[in-house]
């Protein structure tokens, strides 16, 4: 179990400058809660790698959001011609493209495909974020690629959700999660 009071109190100081709204620990409650109900026999550096990508992939707010712009001026920010949905991304991890909707809805049973903003759904999101960390669905990479007993890469692990845009940066957030994850009850 994750000591919850370490843990906001720690990310809250290192990662939020002194602050955390209630929206902020009710996104962060969602992840804590499905690892510690699906996943806690897992290796802690994955929770704290998909809180990193959270926390940079929602500009800090930890909630599913809509992408900024919408997708304007991109290929996926335009409306499908079949649907009619526009497939920009959403949610934790910003999951884009059409294919992307339609695969993660039939994996999680929830027609993304046609409502695609379900993906802004605390649950749903949440559940994309694991779903598709864990079993490579984004880019074909998992979290076990670059966390595993014979493997600690923070910087390549973007190349589970994006190349490796702001690796860096995601690394920095992994290493202070990972800190805040690691002081169990």
């Amino acid at each position: 179990m994750i000591n919850r009071k370490f843990f906001f109190d720690y990310v809250r100081s290192h990662l939020f400058d002194g602050k955390l709204n209630q929206k902020q620990v009710a996104g962060a409650n969602a992840i804590l809660s499905e690892w510690d109900a699906k996943y806690a026999k897992k290796d802690d550096r994955w929770l704290a790698y998909m809180f990193a990508t959270t926390h940079h992939e929602t500009d800090r707010t930890m909630q599913p959001i809509e992408e900024y712009g919408k997708g304007k001026g991109l290929e996926y920010g335009k409306p499908d011609p079949v649907t009619g949905q526009t497939y920009y991304g959403r949610g934790f991890v910003q999951l884009t493209w059409k294919r992307n909707y339609a695969s993660m809805g039939k994996k999680l049973q929830v027609d993304l495909l046609n409502h695609p903003e379900r993906a802004l759904d605390l649950a749903v999101a949440t559940q994309v974020l694991f779903q598709g960390m864990m079993d490579g669905s984004f880019t074909g990479v998992k979290l076990d690629t670059y966390f595993n007993p014979n493997k600690d890469d923070w910087i390549n692990a973007r190349r589970i959700i994006n190349g490796l845009d702001k690796a860096n940066l995601i690394a920095t957030y992994g290493k202070s999660y990972y800190a805040a994850i690691s002081h169990t009850i």
